[in-house]
Parts: structure tokens; C-alpha cells; sequence
């Protein structure tokens, strides 16, 4: 590092708490992209946490990364790392990496040590140690939402964009809550094409999304009692549901103007109510899951 490029005093001042906390600084410096400040260093290892809103472990997950750090005899990759405002340590991209490192007893972490706070909340664009699935991206996008609705009440979905990605997570977030079984891929194409960032406030937006969640799961209600019928004909294969849903899909001939979210759902509805199985044959339902992907 040149030497007329010395850290600025926020980066010297956390890098004294990181030391009073336990840890121990190796060196800063200056990422290579945005020229972004940053903090290497070992922390102790119960000082680190999951950011609150991540997803849940994957015990499977975790156990390999345990198994290939003790083959290895070595930890090769620190986390990122930002220090909360009660004084613990959040990472947003490394849980399954520290609970391999808890599992094995190890003392300290070593971290990337970010002083921007607010990188805790790109969870999803960081997080490439395990591949989310739907169900994870929808279920860590709500929990960060209801944080972000308690500490920046005043801001939009669309201030945060980049942290969700996409605006149908948040809904199918609250259906996973509320259901951990639900099909989410089976509404995910017609939702990711209506369900835009709504413009009023976190904390009243959310009012909203409870709306749109009801929905969808009065729709899920009519497409279960849909494959029951079928099921009860003798018709049964993992993409039925993806079937019924793609035969009353309203958005199938649209192209350019797209009807609203309470439109679409409310055409999906009717569409489900007059949903004849008795022209249903097993082999159609075999035949268009050919390329496709059953929950």
C-alpha cells in the first residue's frame, strides 16, 4: 500500500473495537474494484452470527464442509463480516462455514471485515457458498424485509431492490411461513411476470403483501382441491400441479400489456373453479412435463 494511502478514522476506529472485542487486526486496505476500505482480520468465534433474516442450515451442507476442512487440516476461506450495533458480529455469505468451524472447536474465524453495515443486507447477491433454492431466497428476503421495515421504516421495496431481487420473493416469503410445504415453483412463472415492488412504505407495503399473499393462497386452495379430483380418477405424477396451473394460466397469450397482480389472480381463480379433470388423460400430463421441473 502506498504510503500516502492510510485508512480513514471510521476504518482505524473499528479496527481498535474489532481488537477490544478479542480479535486481532492483520491488515486493511483497499479492495481492488470500488477501492472500498476493508478490514482483515481473526475473530474470536462466538462473537460471530448469521445475520438474523438468513436462511436455516443445511445440516448436510455443513457436515461436508466439516468433513473437507478436516480432511484439508486447514480453513482456507474467511467470511465477510460487519459488526452489528449490539457489538456481535453478523455474516451474511458464511454460516455453514462457521458452523463447520463450531462443530470442529476452533477458537477464531478468520473475517473481511466490511464497515459498511449495510452490506449485511446483500445476502442474496454474497451468499455463493450454497446455492439457494426458491424456498431459501423467498424465506431470507421476508425476514430481511421485516428488519429493514423496523430500521428504515421510511424507505420502499424499490430502495431495496438489489438486496430482494425480485419483488414475488417477498410474497412467496410469507407463503412459506405460513405453509413450509408450498409450491412456490409451481406459481413462481406467473408471479415473477405481475408482482412488482409496490411504491408506498416498508411498513405499510407489508399490509399489502399479506393481501397478496391471501390470494394465492385461496388459488392454492382451489388448485389442491383440482388434483384431488384427478387423484381421485386415478391421475397422479409430480408435475400435475404444474400442469393445472400452466392449462389456467391467464398470462399464456399475453404478451406486451400484462394485467394487474389482483386481475391475474382473480382470472387464475375462475380459471381453477371451471377446471374440467375429466378431459385429462395421464400421458398429457407425462408429455408436458418433458423439460419441465416438479416441486
Amino acid at each position: 500500500m502506498p504510503a500516502n494511502q492510510n485508512p480513514p478514522s471510521s476504518v482505524t476506529q473499528l479496527a481498535a473495537q474489532l481488537e477490544s472485542d478479542g480479535g486481532q487486526v492483520i491488515g486493511t486496505y483497499k479492495e481492488p474494484v470500488g477501492d472500498h476500505w476493508q478490514i482483515f482480520a481473526m475473530l474470536p468465534l462466538d462473537k460471530l452470527e448469521a445475520t438474523p433474516f438468513q436462511r436455516d442450515i443445511s445440516r448436510t451442507h455443513a457436515e461436508r464442509l466439516q468433513k473437507v476442512i478436516k480432511k484439508l487440516d486447514r480453513f482456507i476461506d474467511p467470511v465477510v463480516a460487519v459488526r452489528a450495533e449490539n457489538g456481535t458480529y453478523w455474516t451474511p455469505n458464511g454460516n455453514h462455514r462457521r458452523q463447520a468451524l463450531v462443530k470442529l472447536k476452533a477458537d477464531f474465524v478468520p473475517i473481511i471485515l466490511v464497515p459498511d453495515q449495510q452490506v449485511a443486507y446483500k445476502i442474496l447477491a454474497l451468499n455463493t457458498e450454497k446455492a439457494h433454492n426458491l424456498k431459501e431466497k423467498s424465506l431470507e428476503v421476508i425476514r430481511m424485509y421485516r428488519t429493514l421495515a423496523e430500521v428504515s421504516p421510511s424507505k420502499t421495496e424499490e430502495d431495496f431492490a438489489f438486496e430482494f431481487e425480485e419483488a414475488y420473493y417477498i410474497t412467496l416469503g410469507l407463503l412459506y411461513e405460513r405453509h413450509p410445504r408450498f409450491s412456490g415453483s409451481v406459481f413462481a412463472p406467473i408471479l415473477r411476470r405481475v408482482d412488482a415492488f409496490l411504491p408506498g412504505k416498508l411498513s405499510k407495503a407489508i399490509e399489502e403483501r399479506e393481501k397478496r399473499a391471501n390470494l394465492v393462497d385461496e388459488v392454492n386452495d382451489l388448485l389442491t382441491d383440482a388434483v384431488a379430483r384427478l387423484k381421485k380418477r386415478g391421475i397422479s405424477h409430480p408435475y400435475v400441479k404444474n400442469f393445472v396451473v400452466a392449462r389456467c394460466n391467464p398470462l399464456s397469450r399475453a404478451r406486451k400489456k400484462l394485467p394487474d397482480f389482483d386481475t391475474t389472480l382473480s382470472k387464475l381463480q375462475e380459471s381453477l373453479k371451471k377446471f374440467d379433470v375429466s378431459s385429462i388423460r395421464q400421458e398429457d400430463i407425462a408429455r408436458a412435463s418433458v423439460g419441465g421441473h416438479a416441486e
